[in-house]
């Protein structure tokens, strides 16, 4: 799995660098910043990519609140958020 994320903004990069610290081998960190592989691995212009933390599984690309879904259940320390927003309400 890889992870897009824009590692020039602070806040992002503050909370990306809270996952990092977990190591899971399955993630790929990529940041976005003038990343022109990320363009063509997403089909995502940088405008697009800055705007949102992307997750790429296989072929497939989710983006934005349903990315961080993805992004929680693959961090046991993180996976309470992933079970908490997937609640119906």
């Amino acid at each position: 799995m890889k992870v897009y994320f824009n590692n020039s903004c602070k806040i992002c990069k503050a909370e990306i660098d809270l996952y990092k610290k977990e190591k899971i081998k399955e993630i790929e960190w990529v940041d976005i910043t003038d990343n022109n592989l990320a363009e063509k691995e997403t089909s995502k212009n940088n405008k697009e990519l800055l705007r949102r933390l992307h997750v790429k599984e296989g072929d497939k690309i989710t983006e934005g609140a349903a990315a961080f879904l993805i992004l929680w259940k693959k961090i046991p320390k993180y996976n309470f958020l992933y079970k908490f927003f997937k609640l119906p309400i």
